[in-house]
């Protein structure tokens, strides 16, 4: 570890990277200059030289880097990799279990920073891994993640191939590679993966995602065993229509699923087909869901369940939609198209803000229209996607059933 440089770490911000903190952020460095090349290791250090943290420079939308290890003597290396990757896998043990039993075969294996190795997420599809990278800091150890990861789950049956997505261009955002695959097999395209006995068809080499978010895997399977049966739904911001087919298989009336995205329709089609749901007997909407809920309220639609997981940010032509600013009015339209005694399923992924503040947008939309409400349950992140508690951000998933009274 010849490519080491010192930083200091101003005397105000010391204790709380003593206390195990693990974002490196910019405003906490003395000699910040001295940062030169993404990928260099970095001793944190008070002002008179003692050691703190050694972790790695890495710069993306959340900070400079991340703290790897607390240890002075531990090298970042190779060994490194392969021991965190391992306890990692142990951590998982019953995920594994459930996929050698055709349960569910997907699931999150290294969760960033969670499991102390923050910029780098790993997610596993039916023996196939996918590195995803989210800075070029993080990238410049590769080699040695990869051949980690290969010491650990190379020899078991259930390893297919390793597949990678680069995140780091300078908005966070997918860099095209020719090909994303690594090595081993090639996976199919698409691969049939499992999630509580249901199937998704994902794609590992097309773009960005991969047509399914893992996080939401206990949501769905709740909607499925516990809010469907008979039952009207629309799910808004559908994406690949995962929420409508576990709504569906859950005895659901009808489902509505509504995107802008024109390629939502052939995706959540191909979701439906899958699980031998015949995709003419759902409704799948191409449109703006600000519009749909205008169009919804004038024709006095309602549902039975209504599903609202926006992105954290979005830009149509006519509307610039922030979850922190405009929420409460998202909510106040989902409230106005549903039923009584119906229930709304919000939820947000933004991570400025916690499971209170969330709680209190639902409270604000409802006083503002008068209405009256009962939390039925409350979700954050499954067991797979690990958050380390010095990093409360890091718990970012909020999930609200909501009975309409």
């Amino acid at each position: 570890m010849s490519n080491i440089i010192n930083l200091k770490i101003k005397a105000k911000y010391i204790q709380e990277y003593q206390d195990k903190y693990p974002l490196i952020q910019k405003e906490i460095l003395e000699n910040i200059d001295d940062l030169e090349e993404e990928g260099t290791v970095i001793n944190l250090i008070t002002s008179n030289n003692k050691f703190v943290a050694r972790g790695y420079y890495g710069q993306q939308n959340k900070g400079y880097g991340w703290v790897l290890t607390y240890d002075k003597s531990e090298k970042i290396d190779t060994n490194f990799f392969t021991k965190k990757i391992k306890e990692s896998i142990e951590h998982r043990k019953s995920f594994y279990e459930e996929a050698e039993q055709n349960i569910t075969t997907a699931f999150r294996v290294i969760n960033g920073e969670g499991d102390g190795l923050g910029g780098v997420t790993i997610d596993y599809f039916d023996g196939f891994y996918m590195i995803t990278w989210y800075s070029l800091g993080i990238y410049t150890f590769k080699d040695m993640i990869v051949d980690a990861l290969k010491t650990n789950v190379e020899n078991s049956a259930l390893y297919k191939g390793i597949y990678e997505k680069k995140r780091f261009n300078t908005k966070g955002q997918y860099l095209e590679n020719e090909s994303d695959f690594i090595c081993g097999i090639q996976a199919p395209k698409p691969i049939i993966i499992k999630e509580n006995n249901a199937n998704f068809a994902i794609y590992l080499d097309d773009g960005a995602m991969t047509g399914l978010f893992l996080d939401q895997r206990e949501v769905r399977k709740n909607i499925r065993d516990k809010y469907s049966a008979g039952k009207t739904m629309v799910n808004t911001f559908s994406y690949t229509g995962a929420f409508s087919v576990f709504s569906a298989l859950g005895g659901a009336k009808k489902t509505t699923s509504v995107d802008l995205a024109k390629r939502s329709l052939p995706k959540t089609q191909e979701q439906f087909s899958v699980n031998k749901i015949d995709s003419d007997s759902q409704e799948i909407i191409v449109d703006d869901v600000f519009n749909y809920f205008k169009y919804a309220v004038k024709k006095q639609y309602k549902f039975d369940m209504v599903v609202l997981d926006p992105p954290s940010f979005a830009r149509t032509k006519k509307i610039t939609f922030s979850v922190s600013k405009d929420y409460v009015k998202l909510l106040k339209e989902a409230i106005q198209i549903t039923n009584k005694n119906g229930v709304i399923v919000a939820s947000t992924n933004s991570a400025n803000f916690g499971m209170m503040k969330f709680r209190q947008f639902i409270e604000k939309a409802f006083r503002e229209l008068n209405g009256r409400y009962k939390v039925l349950e409350t979700y954050s992140l499954p067991k797979d996607f690990r958050v380390c508690n010095e990093f409360k951000e890091g718990d970012y998933l909020k999930v609200v059933f909501i009975k309409k009274m």
